[in-house]
């Protein structure tokens, strides 16, 4: 059994690490498909990677149910660490939860499990954050809409291999809709529920 002391530690430097990390996803919403880097490293525990464990440090806490996926729920280490450092209770009903950690893409459930938001509040949707293998080799993808100047080209290694399409809906749902965080080790890219996404192919 994994003792807290042996945990992954957190930021070293909570506030300013905190305020570096949510002026990376601030940007990465600001500007979908691009890039942004996460600077300040946190211990990252089981199946987690870096900026994900970052993103988890600086916007969870204990008014934020979190929707685990299997590979992620089965880590002793991770709910653990989650409990300790951000006091983000757990759900098992996705249809509450403020946000969702994918480990395993391929198994990522139909999004139309996860909160929507109302037209009233339509910021009471789940923010799906989803980790994948790569933003510099895989498919190219086209995305317009707010924050893009013209067209953006996203380069990215995803599973499911149809995240995209199944984005479509958020379309119709305007206001409501998911917004998605995709993060590779570092490294963390916006899909917001304003964005509209086309592949390009291999």
């Amino acid at each position: 059994m994994t003792t807290i002391a042996e945990l992954p530690p957190g930021f070293a430097d909570k506030v300013l690490s905190a305020q570096s990390t949510f002026r990376s996803v601030m940007d990465a919403m600001a500007r979908p498909g691009s890039v942004q880097r996460i600077v300040p490293m946190a211990g990252a525990p089981g199946p987690m990677m870096r900026g994900t464990a970052a993103i988890a440090l600086t916007l969870f806490d204990h008014d934020t149910p979190l929707w685990l996926d299997a590979q992620m729920a089965e880590s002793a280490d991770l709910t653990k660490w989650l409990k300790f450092h951000t006091g983000a209770p757990v759900v098992q009903d996705s249809s509450i939860a403020s946000f969702a950690l994918i480990s395993d893409g391929g198994a990522l459930p139909s999004l139309e499990c996860f909160a929507l938001g109302t037209n009233e509040y339509p910021d009471r949707s789940t923010s799906v954050i989803i980790q994948v293998d790569s933003f510099a080799s895989g498919r190219s993808f086209e995305l317009r809409g707010p924050g893009i100047d013209g067209v953006a080209t996203l380069q990215a290694s995803i599973k499911p291999f149809d995240l995209f399409e199944r984005l479509h809906m958020n379309e119709a749902l305007f206001p409501r809709g998911i917004d998605v965080v995709l993060v590779a080790d570092d490294a963390v890219v916006a899909i917001p529920r304003t964005t509209c996404v086309v592949s390009k192919g291999s």
